[in-house]
């Protein structure tokens, strides 16, 4: 299994050192939600002249007005894209407010339009159930593979909101997968997607992503980390 673990003092610093040097290359970068992307987010933006003519993809989206508390853009808009004020670049933003089906079949146009794009760095958080974007545990989304963006009418977790998901298929079209994550309510997780004895398994989603993506890094603190034994982490 191709999976770097990385146990650091301040994940959310690397990754922000990541955009950043992928943002300076004019790369496609792929946007996660969730919380504890937030101060990566904010700490990218302050390398304010790096950002010029780089593109911003999303992996999933809530079904929800972009101005709504539980969307992924207003997240992204608040952190990292106002504080970069008038900087040129392009943002591919997942419409979740048209619905999941009318939302996925959009963004899946805007991806084939741009060729696909090859994602340059492709960002994921881990639910503590091991999902990613918007894939949950055991559902179909997880073995689709003729779609780039599936709608997921039904959430595993909460918000229950339907939502928008980039599929397997899309998340692996990049060249560098990064999982940033947090917290002992991820150590289950982690353990069990990225463990020493983890096995592909759809009732953990992140675990697919190995064998079928090139590089995969995971970026934990020391909490995220508990649940891997002494020696099978850096």
């Amino acid at each position: 299994m191709s999976v770097r673990l990385d146990v650091l003092a301040d994940p959310a610093a690397t990754c922000a050192e990541l955009m950043v040097s992928t943002a300076q290359a004019g790369g496609h970068i792929v946007l996660t939600g969730g919380s504890t992307p937030r101060d990566a987010y904010q700490r990218a933006a302050d390398s304010r002249d790096a950002w010029t003519g780089a593109t911003l993809w999303f992996g999933d989206e809530r079904c929800v007005p972009p101005d709504d508390d539980l969307s992924n853009f207003k997240l992204a808009d608040e952190a990292l894209f106002k504080r970069l004020g008038d900087v040129r670049l392009t943002v591919h933003r997942m419409r979740g407010e048209l619905g999941p089906a009318a939302g996925a079949d959009e963004y899946e146009r805007e991806l084939l339009d741009a060729g696909p794009p090859r994602f340059d760095l492709l960002l994921l958080g881990l639910g503590p159930d091991a999902h990613i974007a918007s894939l949950f545990p055991d559902q179909e989304s997880l073995s689709e593979r003729s779609r780039l963006v599936v709608g997921v009418e039904q959430a595993g977790l909460e918000p229950f909101v339907p939502r928008v998901s980039m599929t397997l298929k899309a998340l692996t079209l990049a060249r560098s997968i990064v999982f940033l994550v947090a917290g002992e309510s991820k150590a289950d997780a982690v353990a069990a997607a990225f463990g020493p004895d983890a096995q592909p398994d759809p009732h953990f989603p992140a675990s697919l992503l190995p064998s079928l993506a090139g590089e995969v890094t995971v970026l934990l603190d020391e909490a995220a980390a508990s649940r891997i034994p002494a020696g099978e982490t850096p």
